[in-house]
């Protein structure tokens, strides 16, 4: 993959001053970044958003900015306290230079880029790389952009750039979505006005209980007190004017004995002697008996009629939603303007006619659940319904029942459902790039992770899906594969097991694995390239409508292909299938990854084996040596051991560990463990001179390194031959003593550790020797720190672990003595290298061990 630094410049090459001075000109880009300003008490979609680009990317710090005149921070991560909110000049704007450009803007090295080094955050040192994208609304203005950054330089890869990308998108969605729904929320408190300049207060009246209940316009309307009001008939009938009790009363008791409709229209003296008209409708329901228990209703003032008619009819063509009434037999009785936009057809087609008839689609479905539930239960309803073509478009309406009917508001909702639709289509995407990210980064083994795509990218991207890679031979196999649906899944997978024996040069699958490129192919087309055969068979079971093919791309290669499929009938969606292409690209990268990994580590294993040699074995004498790696290195460090023969017949044994734990402490073990060697080899000298000698080459060569080092050699006289003992000369520079085992399997302490100064601190230290009697059959073990040192307990605690471990294992033959000493101590996995090299002295008084 190449480096985006590396790519030409292709936006607008804009000074800040310039750029910020073209965007307060444009009217039209101000007033949309205007209307979607998010709450001063900010978005937490928004903070989410910002949060997500910070951890995806990596980076300390995201900012989502809108530009007006001036740039505001709607979100932020890892931003200075009481940046988010606030405001600052465009010209001192990285944001600035986003909205100017025509795609990203990727900037590895803030400081020589010379579109934004001369920018405040560039010069005082918070901005070293940064990576931004335009926010850009439907209608095609930048109103802001979104950016991730950091005080260091870095290189940017093409799937970063896709991620800001899709997040970009997101907050864009969210700062529309926002913005509808403020707008929405104010028609809300309009429609509420328009409610209650209406003037309509309800009653209800339980005919068992005698309890009346009105609801506060009502009581208004009566000249009550909402405190103290008495909720019985004689309220009502105290506030009537006395020559309308009658007529009002007869008209109340015909419509309880008839279970019928109650209109009436009557004055009310409010206590200040004012005279109110008032028309009043209801309807009493009956109860299993079939007589009346309870008067539902609703009245208004129609004082000065034509005013308040006038009044009505205003409030109603005025409103910003949609309002039509439908009386008892489902006819439209009024329509209002916004009603006859949003419907399509004028109040003269509709009045009179019956909704099913105007509108056939609502018939058996949720209008007509709804409507019939409120008329039924005389309780208003509330939801959000589709309704096809001609209308093709989502509503949210209020229906209430009416002595008359049913009145209907309405708003067309079809912008928000899709803006919504669109922000959850734009978080499942994003949620499974960030599985993909996770279950690949969490494992060295990025062929099995691989397998496993299918399982994340079916069924929210495509039907089914099989995964191949690409082995180091070359050829393509297929790891894994899934369906949507289960009872498919063993087809699939029989499928996936042959279809590459049969599958053709020109099919999609090998042009997308020679040319890098995505292919899409016809399911037909696809089926028609198969030769007859188990292969063709299975694929016309599993009919699939189109087919995509994505590779998976490494580092200039191709390392396996991403097959989606579709039913027949299923529009590809290119968001999906970009998004797809974002996992194929993730995959590709963590498999390349492996290859590199893997490459590194066998590099690191050859280096080490090619250091540490094989040991000789002496006569009557057995050395054997082991070298460990930390769990978590490189395979590759510091520690090192040595064992050769001098030329005066003695046996030298050597153990060391370079101060580090990468490739330079083990270029620098090899140059030691060399000087070493010729050192001993050509003078022939003992443990302390070897030590001096080397210490000494160190200064003189300028070798920048420390190590600790000890040296033992074993002697013998002729006499000592016959006695049977050898003689170990041995000297420590700043290392852990030798450990020795006499015959009988006992522990001896060869000398005082005295701790002499590290090699590389000072070649004139004076350095002493250490001279012990060994009985042939004697085991001495030499060893680094990692053998002993953890991170829970101290030296002293693994020394005597050691100890202990070797009591116990004496007796064993020397190689098993050291596989279970490591057993023991680091269980095969130590936490950092681990170098070791003993040797056991035979018995001279008969042949030599095999």
């Amino acid at each position: 993959m190449d480096r985006i630094a590396d790519r030409p410049y292709r936006g607008l090459r804009l000074p800040a001053e310039r750029s910020a001075s073209d965007l307060r000109r444009d009217a039209g880009r101000l007033e949309e970044a205007r209307r979607l300003l998010p709450p001063l008490n900010g978005n937490p979609v928004l903070d989410r958003l910002a949060e997500l680009a910070a951890r995806l990317l990596d980076v300390p710090s995201s900012q989502i900015a809108l530009l007006t005149d001036v740039q505001l921070v709607a979100a932020g991560e890892g931003l200075p306290p009481g940046a988010v909110g606030g405001e600052s000049r465009l010209e001192d704007s990285l944001c600035t230079v986003t909205a100017g450009t025509a795609g990203p803007l990727v900037v590895t090295d803030a400081r020589t880029d010379e579109r934004v080094c001369r920018l405040p955050p560039v010069t005082s040192g918070e901005v070293g790389a940064y990576l931004g994208m335009p926010l850009t609304t439907a209608g095609g203005r930048t109103v802001g952009a979104l950016c991730v950054f950091g005080p260091e330089t870095r290189e940017w890869s093409e799937i970063d750039i896709a991620t800001v990308r899709q997040l970009a998108e997101s907050a864009m969605t969210e700062l529309e979505l926002s913005a509808l729904v403020r707008q929405y929320e104010g028609d809300r408190v309009r429609w509420g006005l328009a409610i209650d300049a209406a003037g309509i207060g309800t009653f209800d009246w339980d005919l068992v209980t005698g309890r009346l209940s009105w609801d506060e316009q009502l009581v208004r309307m009566f000249g009550y007190e909402l405190d103290g009001f008495a909720e019985t008939i004689d309220a009502f009938n105290d506030r009537l004017h006395p020559d309308d009790v009658e007529r009002v009363t007869e008209a109340l008791q015909q419509c309880i004995d008839t279970c019928g409709d109650l209109d009436a229209e009557y004055r009310v003296v409010r206590p200040d002697g004012e005279t109110r008209w008032l028309h009043a409708r209801g309807r009493a329901l009956p109860g299993p008996d079939g007589l009346a228990i309870r008067v539902l209703g609703a009245a208004y003032d129609t004082t000065g009629e034509r005013e308040s008619a006038a009044l009505v009819t205003r409030v109603l063509e005025a409103m910003p939603a949609g309002f039509y009434s439908l009386d008892r037999e489902w006819r439209f009785t009024y329509v209002n303007a916004e009603a006859e936009r949003l419907l399509g057809t004028s109040r003269e087609d509709l009045i009179g006619k019956v909704l099913g008839e105007a509108f056939p689609a609502a018939v058996n479905s949720i209008f007509e659940e709804s409507y019939f539930s409120a008329v039924r239960t005389g309780l208003s309803v509330s939801f959000d319904a589709y309704y096809p073509a001609p209308l093709d478009g989502w509503y949210e309406l209020r229906a209430w029942p009416s002595p008359d009917g049913l009145s209907v508001y309405f708003l067309e909702v079809t912008e928000r459902r899709l803006v919504q639709q669109r922000a959850e289509r734009s978080a499942q995407r994003l949620a499974i790039l960030a599985r993909v990210s996770t279950e690949l980064a969490g494992t060295l083994d990025a062929a099995a992770a691989t397998a496993h795509l299918p399982k994340v990218v079916v069924p929210s991207l495509a039907d089914f899906c099989i995964v191949t890679v690409v082995d180091p031979d070359g050829r393509p196999r297929d790891v894994g594969s899934w369906h949507a649906d289960a009872s498919s899944r063993a087809l699939l997978e029989r499928y996936a097991a042959v279809r590459l024996d049969s599958m053709p040069a020109a099919s999609p699958l090998a042009r997308s694995l020679l040319s890098g490129e995505p292919i899409r192919a016809d399911g037909a087309t696809v089926l028609g390239m198969l030769p007859p055969g188990q292969s063709h068979d299975l694929l016309a079971e599993l009919r699939p409508g189109t087919a995509v093919v994505l590779p998976l791309r490494g580092r200039g290669r191709i390392l396996g292909l991403l097959t989606l499929y579709f039913r027949p009938g299923t529009t590809v969606d290119e968001e999906d299938v970009s998004t797809a292409q974002d996992v194929a690209d993730r995959a590709g990268l963590a498999l390349d990854n492996a290859r590199l990994y893997s490459t590194q580590q066998q590099l690191a294993e050859g280096l080490q084996r090619s250091l540490l040699t094989e040991p000789p074995q002496p006569d009557h004498g057995e050395i054997a040596v082991r070298d460990v790696p930390a769990a978590a290195a490189a395979r590759v460090g510091g520690d090192w051991y040595d064992a050769f023969l001098q030329p005066g017949g003695s046996t030298m044994l050597v153990i060391g560990d370079v101060v580090g734990h990468d490739t330079a402490a083990a270029a620098a073990m090899g140059q030691l463990r060399g000087l070493l060697r010729g050192i001993a080899t050509y003078s022939d000298a003992g443990p302390v001179e070897v030590l001096r000698g080397l210490d000494a080459s160190m200064a003189t060569l300028q070798t920048r390194t420390l190590a600790t080092a000890a040296v033992a050699r074993f002697e013998q006289t002729p006499d000592e031959v016959t006695r049977g003992v050898t003689r170990m000369r041995w000297a420590n520079a700043g290392h852990l003593p030798p450990l020795v085992i006499d015959p009988d399997g006992s522990l001896a302490e060869p000398a005082t550790w005295t701790g002499d100064l590290l090699l590389g601190v000072d070649p004139a230290a004076r350095r002493t020797e250490s001279v012990v009697e060994l009985d042939r059959g004697a085991t001495v073990l030499l060893y680094t720190d990692g053998l002993v040192e953890r991170r829970d307990s101290d030296l002293d605690a693994g020394m005597v672990r050691l100890r202990d471990a070797v009591a116990q294992l004496a007796h064993l033959p020397l190689e098993q003595l050291l596989d279970e000493v490591l057993e023991r101590l680091v269980d095969g996995h130590p936490e950092d290298d681990v170098a070791l090299v003993a040797v056991r002295l035979h018995p001279q008084d008969r042949p030599r061990p095999d």
